[in-house]
């Protein structure tokens, strides 16, 4: 069986098209797909639009081994996170993850933990625009819950 080859951060409109079809999977009987859009408010404010830069040639890396991690605990034969960067208006898709699972329980889970992971852990940063006409980074990557932050890498 081969699978498509495609990046894991795209700057162009991504689909769930972009992904292998579950058919190439005849023992998975479920799919789990999660898709993130912008959405036009953060804490009380009015946001147009969002933009999400990324250091790619990293976050390529770490979202494929998040997929091996991710299936390999949860026992999935397919794991796949895309994730758009570039400025997005309200409605975009930013992130879609996938799970094909023989059942639908590992398949939620499994789908679940890929975005979580990929969220918190590869250099993706998202900025806000706001109705106001001012814009801001917004807290949400690189927070990893299991590691304290005097960890984290500080370069003088």
């Amino acid at each position: 069986m081969i699978l498509k080859d495609f990046q894991r951060i795209h700057d162009v409109d991504i689909e769930q098209s972009i992904f292998d079809d579950i058919s190439n999977f005849p023992e998975c009987g479920g799919l789990s797909v999660f898709i993130g859009t912008v959405r036009n408010h953060h804490l009380g404010r009015d946001v147009d639009a969002l933009k999400y830069t990324a250091y790619t040639p990293i976050a390529e890396k770490m979202i494929r081994q998040i997929e091996i991690e991710v299936g390999e605990k949860h026992a999935v034969p397919y794991v796949r996170v895309i994730h758009r960067i570039g400025r997005l208006d309200i409605g975009g898709k930013a992130i879609i993850a996938v799970a094909y699972a023989p059942h639908r329980r590992e398949a939620f889970q499994a789908c679940e933990e890929a975005v979580e992971r990929v969220k918190h852990e590869v250099p993706i940063w998202k900025e806000e625009f706001y109705s106001d006409g001012t814009h801001q980074y917004v807290e949400g990557c690189c927070i990893r819950k299991d590691q304290p932050k005097q960890h984290m890498h500080h370069h003088k």
